[in-house]
């Protein structure tokens, strides 16, 4: 870092545009490393104060505010996820990361968001739920080494001086997050995502009619179901796994929440589906497809995590 120019009483905060400029690139990069919009929201907001918490003359001593920016979000996110472990051990039932809406529904159903496109997270397949879900499997540093190298191309000499290894060491750390992915989610052949939306409508009908055969017919056989209530609403602790045993355990549900209405929804930039119930979305549900049929669902039920879906 090297100084450029020296402080002005008047000359405006030099890196005020680029915190304004960065908020979403800084929220794309901590989602993705939390698995939880709020929990990024706050590490973002955290980076932003230490800014603040600088004198102007440190603040303009920076080279690259944005680069400054990152590696403090980034930094505040490894701590986090060390932190999160522990208090996931003692989270009520499977914990499944934060389903987000597409744009339009997030602007219109988020209280308080204001219409800010900053706001927003770039939906790719690096936010895929099934993508989430491996993450959540890879250590704190493998983690930020391969979110910040694979996904947003950060070099490695970068990589290094925000988890504190050499770059060889975040090369591994990479390496082994990306044998991760390869291990959980095999190669398929590309699917149109209308192809993909028709398949999960098809589900949604049979779902709505209690149609036992035609749920089954649409599930892997060996499909597994991963529910995530955290102890505030009702869901199974363990994973259900198998299409007969999630046909009728969905069924089920319906039997219990009369009322319930299912909408086709985008869930993190893929076809889903969202339950609501006296206008409160009480489930959002979450796909991944091998082939032709569904082999995992993901079902969010904690309310905590679904504050920006409205109701």
């Amino acid at each position: 870092m090297t100084s450029r120019t020296e402080p002005g009483p008047d000359r405006p905060d030099p890196g005020l545009s680029v915190l304004v400029g960065e908020r979403r690139q800084l929220i794309d990069i901590a989602y993705r490393l939390l698995g939880s919009l709020a929990e990024a929201e706050d590490a973002v907001q955290e980076a932003c104060t230490r800014w603040y918490a600088m004198s102007r003359q440190q603040r303009e001593a920076v080279e690259s505010p944005g680069a400054w920016l990152t590696t403090v979000a980034s930094r505040i996110c490894l701590d986090v996820l060390g932190s999160a472990r522990a208090r996931r051990e003692r989270y009520v039932g499977e914990w499944i990361p934060e389903p987000l809406p597409d744009g339009t529904q997030w602007l219109h159903g988020r209280p308080g968001a204001g219409g800010d496109p900053a706001d927003l997270v770039t939906l790719d397949e690096s936010v895929d739920m099934a993508f989430l879900v491996v993450l959540e499997s890879m250590t704190p540093a493998e983690r930020v080494a391969f979110v910040l190298h694979d996904v947003f191309q950060y070099p490695f000499a970068d990589v290094a001086a925000i988890v504190g290894r050499t770059p060889a060491a975040c090369r591994q750390l990479a390496s082994s997050g990306r044998r991760r992915i390869r291990a959980a989610r095999p190669p398929v052949a590309p699917r149109v995502r209308e192809e993909e939306a028709r398949i999960i409508r098809e589900f949604k009908q049979a779902w709505v009619a209690k149609d036992i055969a035609a749920l089954v017919g649409l599930l892997d056989p060996d499909a597994t179901m991963t529910a995530d209530g955290g102890g505030l609403a009702g869901a199974a602790l363990r994973p259900v796994t198998g299409a007969e045993r999630i046909a009728r355990y969905i069924v089920g549900i319906g039997d219990l929440a009369p009322g319930m209405e299912l909408l086709e929804r985008s869930v993190n930039g893929r076809p889903g589906l969202a339950a609501r119930r006296g206008g409160v979305t009480v489930t959002v549900a979450a796909f991944g497809l091998a082939g032709e049929r569904i082999a995992q669902i993901w079902a969010v039920r904690n309310p905590e995590k679904l504050g920006r879906w409205g109701g």
